[in-house]
């Protein structure tokens, strides 16, 4: 039998061999308690510890997240153009009634200024005679033509001739007077005139600047359209046009809205239907035959479901008719002689398919 090991050294060797893995850590009994210090600085750990698990639960649940603010969409656009057109249209009206006023009114000070002008110049006559008469006795003394009526005449003479002398200074002051009379009645008129044009021009000016701003305000949200979108004065707002053609195509196509249709015209003036296709995208520099079964073979084909704004779309069997669509089942085309490029519906007649230009 081999030498047994007392179990008092075993334990002892067993503790050493521990003692020498593990570093020894100093142990508080579970009764005590560390002073008031480090009990404060656990409570402000256990604090932040607290805030930032509060703080990352709520970036998970986005309560801290920076707000997302989408884009507003093309009804929305369309929505605020149509406000600040109601501003507009009020403004310009406002605009067009101070103008016609004002032309009234430049017309009556013209027509004031030809009065005004023979009696001013009547006023002005009379004027320097009477500062001729008034300089002459200032200088010379009383004119020899009145020293010759006191010398000759006789003592029964001398009224008569110094009561004509009155009347004719008198009547010289009545002339006066009524030319004086009558030019400030036309000056008091034009001053009013002057006065209210002075008043409506300043109108005028402050309506044009209002037109100007809210003209901006509309053409700056007609800007933030999306590219896809083709806002024309002939046809309505066109969504998701797939390419730069495409709007190109549109936008020359809804200008000719109103033109007549003439069988073999390509434009300017007036178009069959092939001819309207050819010179759209003409001016988005695609070449299509002037002939509907060649448009046909011209594109690519595309679904009906597929179709997009911009794309041909061919009608009857024989393909005999084409225009180009707009969405919404809307196309703009050269109808028929008797009527006019206009914009309506695709199920007028039986759709053939859809080609894409380019």
């Amino acid at each position: 039998m081999g030498r047994l090991i007392p179990p008092l050294t075993r334990s002892r060797d067993a503790r050493w061999s521990v003692a020498k893995e593990t570093p020894p850590v100093a142990t508080m009994p579970l009764h005590r308690h560390a002073p008031g210090r480090s009990r404060a600085g656990g409570l402000r750990r256990a604090a932040r510890g607290l805030v930032v698990l509060v703080a990352a639960a709520a970036v998970g649940a986005g309560l801290l997240a920076a707000p997302a603010y989408a884009a507003p969409s093309v009804e929305e656009i369309e929505a605020q153009i149509d406000k600040q057109w109601q501003k507009l249209e009020p403004t310009i009206e406002q605009y067009n009634k101070v103008r016609a006023q004002l032309k009234v009114n430049r017309q009556k000070a013209k027509s004031l200024e030809k009065k005004i002008q023979p009696l001013a110049l009547e006023t002005e006559l009379a004027m320097n005679r009477v500062a001729d008469l008034a300089s002459r006795y200032y200088i010379t003394g009383p004119s020899q033509e009145i020293g010759v009526v006191l010398l000759n005449s006789k003592p029964d003479e001398i009224g008569e001739q110094m009561a004509l002398l009155d009347r004719l200074a008198s009547q010289e002051r009545r002339e006066l007077e009524g030319v004086m009379k009558i030019r400030k009645k036309y000056d008091d008129q034009k001053a009013k005139l002057d006065g209210l044009i002075a008043d409506q021009e300043a109108k005028e000016k402050q309506l044009a600047a209002k037109k100007k701003q809210i003209d901006a305000e509309i053409k700056r949200l007609e800007k933030s359209l999306p590219v896809t979108v083709v806002k024309t004065t002939n046809c309505p707002t066109i969504k998701d046009v797939v390419s730069a053609a495409a709007r190109t195509a549109i936008k020359t196509a809804c200008a000719q809205v109103g033109k007549p249709y003439v069988w073999g015209a390509t434009g300017p003036n007036s178009f069959d239907c092939s001819g309207l296709t050819q010179y759209a995208y003409k001016a988005a520099g695609i070449y299509l035959t002037h002939f509907t079964g060649a448009q046909w073979n011209e594109g690519k084909a595309v679904s009906r479901s597929d179709a997009r704004p911009g794309d041909l779309v061919f009608f009857r069997s024989d393909v005999s008719h084409v225009g180009i669509y707009l969405g919404n089942n809307q196309m703009v085309h050269a109808a028929r002689a008797g009527k006019p490029v206009n914009v309506s519906p695709i199920t007028t007649m039986p759709v053939a398919g859809f080609r894409r230009p380019g």
